[in-house]
């Protein structure tokens, strides 16, 4: 139908949208690409709420950035799931910036959990631990689709983070402890510029 409105929740916009926006050129109906900001380790229906985007950010990617009555359409479509918060990007931008906030989060902790001290850490860990590595307990299958799909932005994320790893473990191997003192002085001031002063920030 021409009236029709299609959303997708898919976690990867640019492939996605490109093919969604043809399609509605050529039958008529609107496409809106979408991604709720929200989600759990857990996967099947079993695990399904009621109230999952409650509060939630829910992102919108529509054809034209400055269709300003298009996103208005879109936020009275998904009222009833309650979101918090609407924000309107561009497919490119999205990907990019989900490679940080989201496919980053899920490699680290993938692969920080492959550590042999993780078999024997029981009795020693609190809740660093435990943020850092819940994502590790993820879909390989569904996340290796996302990872390869948006390989581009994701290997630059990956190449500064391995950098500034080095610089953590360069400090150590020089015995340079005033470098480590301005290593992390620079990731905390980032932090708080970025999140402000609220500790529980995701």
């Amino acid at each position: 139908s021409k009236n029709a409105s299609v959303i997708d929740c898919c976690g990867i916009k640019q492939k996605i949208c490109e093919c969604g926006f043809e399609l509605s050129e050529k039958y008529g109906f609107s496409f809106y690409g979408g991604h709720p900001m929200a989600g759990t380790h857990n996967s099947g229906y079993k695990f399904s709420s009621a109230d999952l985007f409650k509060d939630a950010p829910m992102v919108i990617v529509p054809k034209r950035y400055d269709d300003i009555e298009m996103f208005d359409k879109a936020k009275q479509l998904l009222s009833p799931c309650r979101f918090g918060s609407f924000s309107v990007t561009t497919a490119i931008e999205h990907d990019k910036t989900i490679a940080f906030t989201s496919q980053m989060p899920h490699i680290i902790s993938n692969g920080f959990i492959k550590s042999p001290n993780a078999k024997v850490h029981k009795g020693f860990s609190a809740g660093s631990y435990k943020d850092l590595t819940r994502v590790a307990w993820l879909n390989p299958k569904m996340w290796t689709e996302l990872f390869f799909e948006n390989k581009e932005h994701l290997i630059y994320e990956l190449d500064t983070l391995i950098t500034n790893l080095n610089d953590y473990k360069s400090s150590l191997l020089d015995d340079d402890k005033d470098k480590m003192i301005k290593l992390l002085d620079e990731g905390r001031k980032i932090k708080e510029e970025v999140d402000g002063n609220d500790r529980n920030q995701c």
